[in-house]
């Protein structure tokens, strides 16, 4: 849900999330279930080139779940991957700087920018942020839901993809803040800063509570969970 951005093309106030499903029918997205194809689907007004970029940035991701699969992580290099995506290692490292960045870069941040710009101007930061949120896990739910589960488990599990997932994590943050500000008229304060970096490391911190859980909880309630306990505080007693 955290993940590093990709540039994308200046994002009209379109179609919301409520229309995914009428935007990706069946064949749209990709038999694989990637994230990507989803987020395609999800911007009709990106250009045939931006639309080969994801393509490409898709299959190599699919090539490299592949292969960490069979193989396990460590054991999966680039050369490889590029060998299974059919692409050269340096159209790996084009399009993403390091093996982690595979697992964990996908098109839904600009998703994600586009949809806080569009939510009514009454709605409060975390109201907008737990709409957002909510329906970017539902729809990888539905249709990537295997390479959901394989990359918050390699999260959990690998320590270089955790302290990459960070670095990640604070690229969304700083993405999140301009759209914060715009949204309350305020410039990029400590505070903007603070509750927009609280609100993405939450949801981390869930997907890994959830991976270490070996997924056997439902991934909306817990997004709910983090979303009242960020408005909230921390309740007296535990909730489960």
């Amino acid at each position: 849900m955290a993940a590093t951005s990709r540039p994308s093309p200046a994002a009209e106030p379109a179609d919301s999330f409520d229309s995914a499903d009428s935007l990706a029918p069946a064949g749209s997205v990709d038999s694989a279930g990637s994230v990507d194809s989803v987020a395609e689907s999800l911007q009709p007004q990106l250009s045939l080139r931006e639309r080969k970029k994801i393509k490409t940035r898709s299959a190599i991701r699919r090539a490299t779940y592949r292969l960490i699969d069979r193989q396990g992580y460590e054991a999966t290099t680039v050369e490889q991957i590029a060998e299974a995506a059919e692409v050269s290692p340096s159209t790996v490292f084009r399009y993403f700087p390091t093996k982690e960045d595979i697992v964990l870069t996908d098109e839904f941040d600009p998703v994600m920018l586009r949809e806080m710009r569009s939510r009514p101007a009454g709605e409060t930061p975390l109201e907008s942020l737990r709409y957002v949120v909510t329906e970017a896990a539902r729809l990888s739910l539905l249709h990537a839901r295997e390479e959901t589960l394989q990359r918050t488990t390699l999260i959990a599990e690998v320590p270089a993809l955790r302290a990459r997932m960070m670095e990640s994590v604070a690229a969304t943050s700083r993405l999140l803040c301009g759209i914060l500000a715009e949204r309350a008229g305020r410039p990029v304060d400590l505070e903007v800063r603070v509750f927009a970096m609280a609100v993405l490391g939450a949801l981390h911190e869930a997907s890994v509570y959830w991976a270490e859980r070996g997924h056997q909880d439902d991934l909306l309630d817990l997004v709910a969970r983090t979303m009242t306990t960020l408005e909230s505080g921390l309740p007296p007693t535990p909730l489960h």
